[in-house]
């Protein structure tokens, strides 16, 4: 996969939406959420941006936590996205979507401004 380093700040903006969407699709943990986000043309999220995100959708109720005893080596959290986080990620991927189809009419549009001064 492309290792592409996005600015953070359209990271930041994409982040909640993408780790969301990960969750709903089943329990899972953090590093496997890591390896989808990677494997989706994210890029590497490390753990330090990862799990604080994952605790605040815990306290916002989002996700619950269960923690799983590992396959011969130690225990994992798997979250599992809730009704309440499944209301969120439903709603900030209609905003999503509105959003980046305005950004892409801007992206794709012609420069009318200097045709104007020919």
């Amino acid at each position: 996969m492309d290792e592409r380093l996005w600015p953070a700040d359209l990271m930041r903006g994409a982040l909640d939406l993408c780790v969301l969407r990960i969750v709903g699709d089943g329990p899972t943990y953090g590093y496997a959420i890591a390896a989808a986000l990677s494997e989706r043309g994210l890029g590497t999220v490390k753990g330090g941006t990862l799990y604080p995100l994952l605790k605040r959708f815990e306290g916002a109720g989002w996700v619950t936590v269960d923690w799983r005893p590992g396959d011969g080596g130690p225990g994992r959290k798997f979250y599992v996205l809730t009704a309440a986080g499944r209301a969120v990620l439903n709603e900030r991927a209609d905003i999503w979507n509105a959003f980046a189809a305005v950004v892409t009419s801007f992206a794709n549009a012609q420069n009318t401004s200097e045709e104007a001064l020919s």
